[in-house]
């Protein structure tokens, strides 16, 4: 447990609180890692059309990189805590790019061989269990919120992919997207290896049982299970609306990556407000709010929208409900585990990874099986009013137990 903060350090001014080249880096690292991360869902509906993929497929077709990036999380939240952050982005910054030029290289013609790519792609999407880290050990506990809020924001990257993939894969073709991908890559490499550093206050490593001592507080899980919605949500819905766009409303793939791109922004521009808010408010208070409002635009898309000008107002707002929620949840776990906040990134950001497998594979086989969306963005739904049921009953506890300072605990939570 953190030890309460000292009212002077309550005062000090964020800008001179920590290292702004490495928050930027790690922003920078984690907004391109996105961008790649997402990138078949804008460019689903032509690889559909060219592969003849069905319904479901779609659907595992950008849930593949969701659920990759869950798994490799956890995984890089360990060789955080041994490696250190920076030499560990560089490693896996390399991967993305060789395994995308190989892709490129060689071609891609079936099915087998998205899912194949989705796993590199995974590689991407772990970027989160990298940068967020690198940015909070510089960081006391009062600007955690705001830090790893900004550093969070690199959600955005999903914008430039559902801006630009579509409509540079009408231009070239999808496949020589993947190498055209490449070039960002390599220059966030050159910045992240020059001006990235790694905090003097990180934490030691941890033996193996550290790990399996986090996992037995009841607290973890619940954090776990917060992020699956809010985190989940988010991904999910970057992944999945550009095809829901277009099989819904008949929008083609550009107009539907301009649909999705100003739904993924609300999200990713709201992130740091999200963590905003829950510093100066509380990470349950502003949960409470977020997840009353996804459970409701979610139960609106699964009854029906019968128009897509409609659908994108629903789904701008259950975006930016998301992003907010997941600084929200990225303010309360440094507070509750501050020495471990490299293993809770990487178990954390992993249900997170889960939550938005579920949600773009449920929608692929609710169409594919029902016919209709509605059984998936329902399911969904129930998932965020489970959620606020639990915010609710732990709220009186954590307040209790995470602070020794009564009105330390009621700012934060």
């Amino acid at each position: 447990m953190r030890r309460p903060v000292e009212p002077d350090a309550m005062k000090s001014s964020f800008l001179r609180a920590g290292h702004l080249p490495t928050l930027f880096c790690a922003f920078l690292y984690f907004d391109i890692s996105f961008m790649v991360w997402v990138m078949l869902g804008p460019l689903g509906v032509l690889i559909a059309k060219d592969l003849h993929l069905q319904p479901a497929q779609k659907g595992l077709m950008v849930a593949t990189p969701v659920l990759a990036g869950a798994v490799i999380r956890f995984i890089n939240g360990f060789l955080v805590d041994r490696f250190k952050a920076k030499a560990v982005g560089l490693f896996m910054q390399c991967v993305v790019i060789a395994g995308l030029l190989g892709f490129w290289i060689e071609g891609i013609h079936s099915f087998e061989q998205i899912l194949q790519l989705g796993v590199i792609l995974g590689v991407a999407g772990a970027s989160f269990a990298i940068a967020l880290p690198l940015a909070s050990y510089w960081y006391p506990p009062e600007h955690q919120g705001t830090a790893l809020g900004i550093a969070g924001a690199g959600n955005s990257g999903t914008v430039f992919a559902a801006l630009f993939a579509p409509l540079l894969g009408v231009m070239f073709g999808w496949r020589n997207v993947l190498g055209l991908a490449a070039l960002p890559l390599l220059i966030v490499l050159f910045v992240f290896a020059r001006f990235a550093r790694n905090s003097p206050n990180s934490p030691l490593p941890k033996s193996l049982a550290d790990y399996f001592k986090v996992l037995a507080a009841r607290d973890a899980w619940w954090l776990m299970f917060f992020y699956s919605v809010t985190f989940g949500g988010f991904v999910g819905l970057s992944s999945f609306l550009p095809i829901y766009f277009h099989d819904q409303y008949g929008l083609p793939a550009i107009t539907a990556g301009y649909f999705t791109a100003a739904c993924v922004f609300t999200g990713s521009f709201l992130r740091p407000v999200g963590g905003w808010i829950a510093d100066h408010l509380g990470g349950l208070r502003a949960l409470t709010a977020v997840y009353l409002i996804v459970a409701a635009a979610l139960f609106t898309a699964s009854v029906g929208i019968p128009q897509a000008h409609v659908a994108l107002l629903v789904f701008v707002t259950c975006m930016g409900a998301l992003g907010m929620g997941n600084g929200a949840v990225f303010q309360l776990v440094p507070q509750r585990f501050g020495r471990e906040v490299g293993v809770m990134t990487g178990l954390v950001g992993m249900m997170g990874g889960v939550g938005g497998f579920y949600l773009a594979a449920s929608l692929g086989y609710a169409k594919q099986f029902a016919g209709t969306y509605a059984l998936g963005f329902g399911a969904f739904a129930g998932l965020a009013v489970l959620a606020l049921a639990a915010v609710t009953a732990v709220r009186g506890h954590w307040r209790r137990s995470w602070s020794v300072e009564p009105a330390l605990a009621e700012v934060r939570l």
